[in-house]
């Protein structure tokens, strides 16, 4: 699959760059996306929650009537969950959401992520460019260059380039990362998946292997 390169005015070059068939013309594996986005999900709860229960409570412990003859259930402690101000019943607790993933799936997720980008022909390739201070202006006039300023878009560097992830920070639709960070959620959550020329090679090297 050929896709022409674009310079950050947004205009085409004479350039082209293929993607591999083997990693953006594959058919998509909806169950391994899933996992991987659950994955993902999970492993970003911080699963700080929790809740006293009746043992946590501070209360009286005087039993509050009689055992019978009272004319209703029995009750032997303020703290109950039944009771006003008593502990949670069977409450929240901290607890770690995440959990693992073979290699093989999460690479395949990330292999279909960017098949359906592909089919949807929301992929852009632009050529290697560097901003000279992090300036977010800089960043703003590029995706109005490209028509994607009310886009949500995802652009994937080789390799970090503090001036540029700085720039974008700031805006709300957009973020960058490199292609060693890029992920299944990420991809799928952009409407627009923009590649600098260096990432192309750098994912089609981590996906092969």
């Amino acid at each position: 699959m050929e896709v022409s390169v674009t310079n950050i005015s947004g205009k085409a070059t004479s350039k082209k760059v293929s993607l591999s068939d083997a990693i953006f013309g594959i058919e998509p594996n909806d169950h391994a996306i899933y996992l991987d986005v659950k994955q993902h999900q999970a492993n970003q709860r911080q699963g700080t929650h929790k809740s006293k229960e009746r043992n946590e409570v501070s209360g009286s412990t005087k039993k509050l009537g009689r055992q019978k003859g009272g004319g209703g259930a029995r009750s032997g402690s303020i703290k109950s969950g039944t009771k006003v101000g008593g502990g949670r019943i069977f409450g929240p607790r901290p607890k770690d959401y995440s959990f693992k993933l073979n290699k093989k799936l999460k690479r395949l997720a990330r292999m279909s992520a960017l098949a359906y980008k592909a089919k949807e022909s929301n992929i852009t390739v632009l050529e290697d460019f560097n901003f000279d201070a992090p300036k977010t202006k800089q960043y703003a006039d590029l995706m109005n260059n490209l028509k994607l300023a009310d886009k949500k878009t995802l652009l994937v560097l080789g390799a970090l380039n503090k001036n540029i992830l700085l720039s974008s920070r700031n805006l709300t639709n957009a973020k960058v990362v490199t292609a060693s960070d890029l992920n299944t959620y990420d991809i799928l959550n952009a409407s627009s998946l923009l590649l600098v020329e260096s990432s192309v090679k750098e994912i089609e090297n981590l996906l092969s292997n």
